[in-house]
């Protein structure tokens, strides 16, 4: 049954397990270790994308696996569960919420826990940090996108126009990356051909997404998107029903590109932290013949500037990213 937030539907799988209402998912009298530790008695392999192992001692999750999903060393689990670790930080009980698949309740009980006020339970942030901004700058010769926590891309650098596309004229609905790749028309997020190596990069998104409402269970905009797919794309709908956990990883792209050919990149997918956003770098071997092609393509393509401005609000046209300062 999905649980209501603000008035629409989460779909279960996005929340994890729901207390009963008024209850704040604890115990009476316990600390976090022991919250832990029964958080993670209850999830098996199987409800974490795990292979099921034959023999087990016991039920639910080893520390080792929550660590392994929540990256974290696995001395580190072991100290919080203990009580000798009493003083996390907000980031690593946000992680611990998701690697454990906490309901939003549940996770501000775990941030009380810790000692923390809980995050507040607002929208996805469409800011880009001013430190971003810079290292946008910095990067101009390789092409960077950065996206929010939806993967709605918001700003990007001359060298990403010239080599993906200009997606300036785009509504901030179709420069969503997760729609691009599971909607059935296929996204025009890329304005030409694109060739994934990263088979994994599906089941990244949707837990990506499974993270972000569990952050922001109160955003329209993620719910409707979710409901959406759900219901237009079948392997979309699969992936959330088998609960799939996947990471980001290198991979390589090849860029179908009208002018040059093709052009092989690697893509890594970069986290700020202290924020939502990412970064998502294209870079090529220093001298090889997709250098030359990047670098045609920097000169005879780059001329459009970033789309969003230093605040990260969509404007109506692109605003210039702001240069670097010492």
């Amino acid at each position: 049954m999905p649980a209501a937030t603000g008035g629409r539907a989460v779909p279960g799988w996005a929340l994890g397990f729901a207390p009963a209402p008024g209850h704040d998912g604890g115990v009476e009298g316990e600390n976090l270790g022991t919250a832990l530790r029964r958080w993670r008695d209850r999830l098996s392999p199987a409800d974490v994308g795990l292979p099921a192992r034959v023999r087990r001692r016991a039920a639910g999750l080893r520390r080792e696996e929550l660590a392994d999903l929540a990256g974290l060393s696995v001395d580190y689990v072991v100290r919080l569960e203990q009580g000798r670790a009493t003083n996390p930080s907000a980031q690593v009980v946000a992680t611990l919420a998701r690697a454990l698949q906490l309901s939003t309740v549940e996770r501000d009980h775990a941030y009380r826990l810790a000692g923390l006020l809980p995050p507040a339970d607002g929208v996805v942030s469409h800011l880009v940090p001013a430190g971003v901004q810079r290292v946008l700058a910095r990067l101009g010769d390789f092409p960077v996108g950065v996206f929010g926590a939806d993967w709605t891309l918001l700003t990007w650098n001359p060298a990403w126009t010239a080599l993906i596309g200009d997606p300036s004229g785009l509504s901030p609905g179709r420069r969503n990356l997760i729609r691009a790749v599971f909607s059935p028309e296929g996204g025009d997020l890329a304005r030409w051909p694109v060739r994934n190596a990263d088979a994994g990069l599906p089941a990244a998104l949707v837990a990506d997404l499974r993270s972000a409402l569990v952050d922001y269970p109160r955003d329209a905009g993620l719910v409707a998107l979710t409901e959406e797919l759900t219901r237009t794309s079948p392997e979309f709908a699969r992936l959330c029903r088998e609960g799939t956990v996947g990471r980001h990883v290198s991979s390589r792209k090849t860029i179908e590109h009208p002018d040059v050919g093709d052009v092989t990149c690697d893509c890594d997918v970069l986290t700020v932290p202290g924020s939502d956003v990412r970064l998502v770098v294209y870079t090529v071997a220093a001298g090889s013949v997709d250098a030359e092609k990047l670098e045609f393509l920097r000169v005879t393509r780059g001329q459009g500037g970033p789309g969003g401005g230093p605040s990260g609000a969509e404007p109506s046209t692109p605003a210039p990213v702001p240069p670097a300062t010492s």
